[in-house]
């Protein structure tokens, strides 16, 4: 696979997209993290095992910072790279837009399913 891909991917991924515009208003704890996720989506939230493994692949491709203070108990904090605020700030940009235009989208749905369905009684 493209690396561009991968990294576009990890970026754009359900739980990553998330994760990237929480960092973007400050570090967080991964509880607090885990939270705060949950409160955007509504239900029961991402799980701990993804939240972790997301975690650790935007950390990887140098997007997120992860400090571990060796204190008891242990406390793990997680903030936003440049990198990962430039990325953040992007993906928030289209977070918005998707936002602002979806009415646009469902008219434009609404009427190729409207066009299909006409199609379909022509053949």
């Amino acid at each position: 696979m493209c690396p561009h891909r991968l990294v576009l991917e990890h970026v754009t991924s359900r739980w990553g997209v998330l994760v990237l515009i929480e960092l973007l208003e400050r570090p967080y704890r991964f509880s607090e993290l885990r939270r705060a996720i949950g409160r955007v989506i509504g239900g029961r939230g991402v799980s701990e095992k993804m939240l972790t493994q997301t975690l650790q692949t935007l950390e990887r491709d140098g997007l997120v910072h992860r400090d571990a203070k060796p204190v008891i108990p242990p406390r793990v904090d997680y903030s936003l790279t440049d990198l990962g605020r430039e990325a953040a700030e992007q993906v928030r940009a289209l977070a918005m837009w998707t936002q602002e235009r979806m009415a646009d989208v469902e008219n434009a749905r609404q009427a190729y399913d409207e066009a299909r369905a006409l199609t379909a009684r022509a053949s």
